[in-house]
């Protein structure tokens, strides 16, 4: 009698089979399912005890943190795989756990660049909220394919006791919510195409804690209604799930259903290559991405770090485009320009990297032997590289990080590194002489998980300031075109600052257009500009994207201008990074090189002479410029008991908030509100505090305005006095 395959023999064998794989992820608002979905799913497949999954006390396998455990949420986003037979034939699933915190919001961005269709999780009483709107964006800007799952039904049998037709009502109302959002976010040829519909089961219903899904689909296979999973809370807990497994098991429905409805590898590059990689697609190695070509050249692009706590080995996750992952391979980086050998390949059983030989295109996986940063493009020689992959929101929330014992300092600089490349939405600004270093997250809360792991994880004690805001600086008129005198006096450079126009910041916050300095000829660039407004000959003169800023070279037939240009380019992204009111980041503006004088002898235009005289010549022009301070702002959505609603509105309004919406049901209020970041500080326990304990919020969006007038020279003053910088300097 011939061996029953195990598990991972399955996946090791179902790598190979590219039009079998589906690359997907779970994603969700906070607290709908995605964990104790991910567990059910594991169990099923033979990869944990089934009598674990789905429970807070010793199941949550992709939980790999203490945080998580004792916080009950995903700060990380796990890899896992499994294998599932549908009608005969095998399928291997490639399944990535996501955040739903917004704090945590970049995991799920690197995620969808490794993926190729998501679950996305609605919670059957709470139906759609902020941050599903915020995944639904994610996803839908990697061109990756959702389906829906309605969770939580169990809620509405036991706790809401709803009849089968007031049921269909709240269905029905959470997939119209979700195909309006994806009208509103997805480009127009996914609009039709990607719609849910109950009928063709991309809509599936059911419960990840009590382990059971249906869709139509499923229904019409078994034979089984709706009353039938109404009458089961009528049963004890063990006939309960022994009927579940039986009739209308949730991993045999969900992943029917993304077999059917999400794409295999190969069918999904087609149309995301062109999307997410910007090379000429007619290329060799352009056609051997479209058609996720296993013997073609290598392409794999990271989308995770993970640094193992004990080895301090350094696990890149992502996905392999094209070409086949061997280990002792020579590869190329192509971001860091440099060559590394590969260790290991690694594809995971269940939550546990395993070892392979060999993994060809179309998965998802890890590899060990390379230092290297999330959003990186790994091939066998020098290529275009993949779009950066860009965060939805930016770090607002800044705090100090310092060592009690100064002999720590090297250490803690060590442990900084590694952290900010676990998760690049964290940004840390090493001050070497100072001692001080800077950690900038999305919210408290974020700050709060790095910090304790900093000292529990890495072992290092730490103390850190209250939390700083991040302001943006730039200008609210177009400024005098300002002169600026090289030290030795042989060069001039002259440059005006105004504001950008609201098209192109747009188009540059949406990621229409790429940020980094322009090669010689892009056509697209200009094309793009021209669609915006932006004129032929300006178009041309676009010489560098930089932080939500533009850079355009003027200059006409200067014969040493190609000496300078880069350090003058330099020496602009130094004011940008720190602007003249207070030496915070600037944003939207356009700065224009209108004229130059160089000395004839390239000695005396070295960098020590264009870097000052730029940045003379850029501040001179930004302080006629009316520079004015723009402050984060978020809208929020805060929720509470009604009778707590005077005391909510309160405490909105006594933080400068401005309510934008009030939705009330049955005893319970939702206010929409736009709050200044600077005011939030500690928001999360006054809210607990002002609805006994049973308030929170969420973010739905983020954006800058401006101080008020009335309050930005104390801002400034405050900004500079803490950076210790003089008043008038």
């Amino acid at each position: 009698m011939a061996k029953k395959e195990t598990p991972f023999e399955k996946i090791k064998r179902l790598v190979k089979s590219q039009d079998t794989i589906r690359n997907i992820a779970t994603s969700a608002h906070i607290h709908h399912g995605k964990t104790a979905l991910t567990d059910n799913l594991l169990a099923a497949a033979g990869m944990m005890s089934e009598k674990l999954a789905g429970d807070l006390d010793g199941g949550m396998a992709t939980w790999q943190h203490s945080d998580e455990q004792e916080r009950l949420l995903t700060v990380d986003a796990a890899n896992t795989s499994m294998a599932h037979t549908l009608e005969g034939k095998d399928y291997l699933i490639n399944l990535i756990d996501t955040p739903g915190h917004v704090d945590f919001s970049g995991n799920v961005t690197r995620a969808m660049r490794a993926i190729d269709g998501t679950i996305v999780l609605v919670c059957a009483s709470e139906g759609i909220m902020p941050q599903t709107e915020t995944v639904m964006k994610q996803a839908l800007r990697e061109r990756v394919k959702p389906i829906l799952f309605i969770n939580k039904v169990d809620r509405m049998i036991k706790e809401l006791q709803l009849t089968p037709e007031g049921m269909q009502e709240r269905f029905m109302k959470i997939i119209d919510d979700f195909n309006l959002l994806l009208e509103q976010i997805a480009e127009p040829e996914y609009r039709q195409k990607w719609k849910v519909n109950v009928a063709d089961g991309s809509v599936i219903f059911g419960s990840a804690k009590d382990n059971w899904a249906m869709s139509a689909a499923f229904m019409q296979k078994k034979g089984i209604s709706f009353k039938d999973i109404i009458e089961l809370y009528d049963k004890d807990e063990d006939e309960r799930k022994d009927w579940v497994w039986e009739n209308a098991p949730l991993f045999e429905v969900l992943l029917d259903s993304v077999i059917k409805h999400l794409p295999s590898p190969v069918e999904a590059q087609k149309y995301r290559i062109p999307k997410i990689w910007q090379g000429d697609i007619e290329s060799e190695f352009g056609k051997n991405l479209m058609g996720c070509d296993a013997k073609g050249e290598l392409a794999f692009v990271i989308t995770n770090t993970i640094i193992e706590p004990r080895s301090g080995k350094e696990i890149s996750a992502g996905r392999i485009f094209s070409g086949t992952l061997k280990p002792g391979m020579d590869v190329y980086l192509n971001n860091d320009k440099k060559k590394q050998k590969v260790q290991q390949v690694l594809v995971y059983n269940g939550i546990k990297p395993e070892q392979m030989d060999e993994v060809p295109a179309g998965n998802v996986l890890a590899i060990t032997g390379m230092i290297s940063e999330p959003g990186e493009t790994i091939t066998l020689s020098p290529q275009e590289s993949f779009e950066s992959i860009k965060h939805i929101f930016d770090p607002v929330i800044t705090k100090s990080i310092s060592v009690p014992k100064p002999q720590d300092l090297p250490k803690l600089i060590d442990v900084l590194k590694k952290v900010a490349k676990e998760d690049p939405t964290l940004k840390i600004e090493i001050n070497e002489e100072t001692g001080e270093n800077l950690m900038s997250g999305m919210g408290e809360l974020h700050l709060e998980i790095i910090e304790n792991r900093i000292k529990k994880e890495k072992g290092v004690d730490v103390k850190t300031s209250e939390p700083i805001v991040v302001y943006r600086e730039t200008v609210s008129k177009k400024g005098k075109v300002g002169e600026g005198k090289s030290p030795n006096k042989h060069n001039l450079f002259f440059i005006e600052v105004e504001p950008l126009e609201d098209e192109v910041y747009e188009a540059i916050k949406a990621g229409e257009l790429r940020e980094g300095r322009t090669k010689k000829k892009n056509e697209e660039l200009w094309l793009k500009l021209n669609e915006l407004g932006v004129s032929n000959d300006e178009a041309r003169q676009y010489k560098d994207i930089y932080k939500d800023c533009v850079f355009l070279d003027k200059v006409k037939g200067e014969v040493h201008m190609n000496e300078v240009i880069e350090m003058v380019m330099d020496a602009i992204e130094q004011v940008i990074d720190a602007g003249v009111l207070a030496r915070e980041p600037c944003s939207k503006l356009k700065i224009s090189l209108v004229d130059i004088k160089l000395h004839e002898d390239a000695i005396h235009r070295g960098p020590a002479q264009v870097y000052s005289a730029v940045r003379d010549s850029m501040r001179m022009s930004i302080e006629s410029a009316g520079p004015v301070l723009f402050e984060p702002i978020q809208t929020l959505l805060v929720e509470g008991p009604l009778s707590h609603m005077g005391n909510l509105t309160k405490l909105i309004q006594s933080k400068r908030g401005q309510v934008a919406d009030i939705e009330q049901g049955a005893g319970h209020v939702e206010i929409k509100t736009k709050m200044p970041v600077a005011e939030m500080i500690g928001l999360a326990s006054e809210i607990r505090s002002s609805t006994e304990g049973r308030g929170n919020f969420s973010m739905v969006d983020q954006s800058f305005e401006k101080v008020p007038a009335n309050l930005q020279f104390d801002v400034v003053k405050k900004i500079r006095r803490r950076k210790g910088l003089k008043d008038n300097e």
